[in-house]
């Protein structure tokens, strides 16, 4: 295969200049920092009081690390660092206190986004020829206009079609020859089934390739989506503190996301010793944003979890790459006092044909214990009228996530369409346990 680069001095960078990058950016955007509040008393405590505190790379482990729970603190301009006439625009993202973690960009900062999504899209092998549709959620939320700008960029047709109203997007699609789409993974497993449903033929879309992220997902369930749709599904990660999409992407190798280190540090912690773990174990992402005068962050806990891969990349990249987000830090259930991730069910369920593309995880407490049930839409071939093959379908999933979590869930079967659908990030888990107070 021939892999395209969108910049192929900067992606192919010998290991020892790229670290040599790194420190220089990390020096620049540690002076950033020190004209916060924030960061002003936080570095300071630590005994960075200027950008020459900074000698080597590993004096990025001398730097506290930042929360998001600091971020909520900080509001609304204590992580602000330069004058507020400055900024052409501010990102955010609520939280379950309402308080909102605000990220502010300048020109300068808009522009280096822009070109690391670009740099995204071109590497998956998008060109100019191609009609980007951006079935994403636009606003506040990163994920839309930080695409939109990227495909643009490549020079790709972009179309801001949003999240949701799916006959629209079908028409869309049909319209202006759609090749490219970007949508969240149980966006794009509901357009499938839409299109059953509708009687759009495949053959009356063009669609090629589609970017899915903004939630975790299972290799099962890109598989599930390359084969319904008969597409490429390329595993993106972003998050807001760090600009949004363009933080790492897979490249036509589709065999991890290239973290781009020329404008973000990554780390890999032991998220309850917080001490750094070898390339290769799983722990929880840690980054630094060397690219944002506006609102430096560094150290950021991101809570997701992912390993760096050892082994280097057939595309010839130097900059690491990331195993795909496998789930959160905050995500993960424990149930009878077993730990439960909801990607591990979602591995077993999007494994088999016979059910379809959308569940349920539904916690409860029943007297002392809690109960786990699983709800699942069966695939448009079961029959529900017929009890033998709905019994047995119903205990190959029981069986086969026992297997997996070691505990024995409900399973629930439904048909097609009935348990609800989420257009922006996906709503798979009902807790409806006491919380400790």
């Amino acid at each position: 295969m021939k892999y395209q680069y969108w910049a192929p001095e900067v992606e192919t960078m010998p290991r020892p200049a790229l670290e040599a990058v790194q420190l220089e950016k990390l020096k620049t955007a540690v002076g950033w920092a020190l004209r916060t509040p924030f960061y002003r008393e936080r570095l300071s405590g630590a005994g960075i009081k200027s950008a020459d505190d900074i000698k080597t790379l590993g004096d990025v482990k001398r730097i506290p690390f930042t929360t998001k729970h600091d971020l909520r603190e900080a509001f609304p301009y204590g992580l602000l660092s330069i004058p507020k006439e400055e900024v052409v625009r501010l990102h955010a993202s609520s939280g379950t206190t309402g308080t909102p973690t605000t990220i502010y960009f300048n020109r300068e900062d808009i522009k280096r986004w822009t070109g690391y999504v670009a740099r995204c899209i071109y590497g998956t092998g998008c060109t100019g020829d191609d009609v980007f549709q951006n079935m994403i959620t636009y606003g506040l939320f990163t994920g839309g206009l930080g695409m939109h700008a990227g495909g643009e960029e490549v020079g790709m047709l972009v179309i801001p079609s949003g999240a949701g109203n799916t006959t629209r997007q079908f028409r869309l699609m049909q319209d202006f020859g759609t090749t490219v789409v970007h949508a969240t993974p149980s966006f794009l497993l509901h357009v499938e089934s839409i299109m059953r449903a509708e009687g759009v033929g495949r053959g009356s879309i063009k669609l090629k390739r589609a970017f899915a992220g903004a939630e975790p997902y299972s290799e099962d369930t890109r598989k599930r989506i390359e084969g319904l749709l008969g597409i490429d599904v390329y595993n993106s990660y972003g998050l807001s503190e760090m600009n949004g999409p363009g933080v790492a992407f897979e490249c036509q190798a589709k065999n991890g996301m290239h973290l781009w280190e020329d404008g973000y540090i990554g780390e890999i912690i032991d998220p309850e010793t917080l001490e750094p773990l070898p390339d290769g174990e799983t722990g929880e992402l840690v980054l630094s944003c060397l690219c944002r005068e506006a609102t430096p962050i560094l150290r950021y806990r991101t809570r997701d979890l992912s390993a760096f891969y050892t082994e280097p990349c057939a595309c010839g990249r130097t900059h690491r790459r990331l195993r795909r987000i496998t789930g959160r830090t905050d995500d993960m259930l424990i149930i009878n006092g077993v730990n439960v991730f909801p990607s591990q069910i979602e591995e077993v369920i999007m494994s088999m044909r016979e059910v379809g593309n959308n569940y349920l995880i539904v916690v409860e407490k029943e007297g002392v214990l809690d109960r786990l049930t699983v709800k699942v839409e069966v695939g448009p071939d079961i029959f529900m009228d017929d009890a033998r093959p709905l019994n047995a379908l119903r205990e190959k999933i029981r069986k086969t996530i026992q297997a997996s979590i070691t505990i024995s869930p409900r399973v629930e079967l439904h048909e097609p369409g009935a348990l609800p659908i989420s257009e922006g990030k996906a709503k798979r888990v009902q807790d409806s346990r006491p919380k400790d107070i």
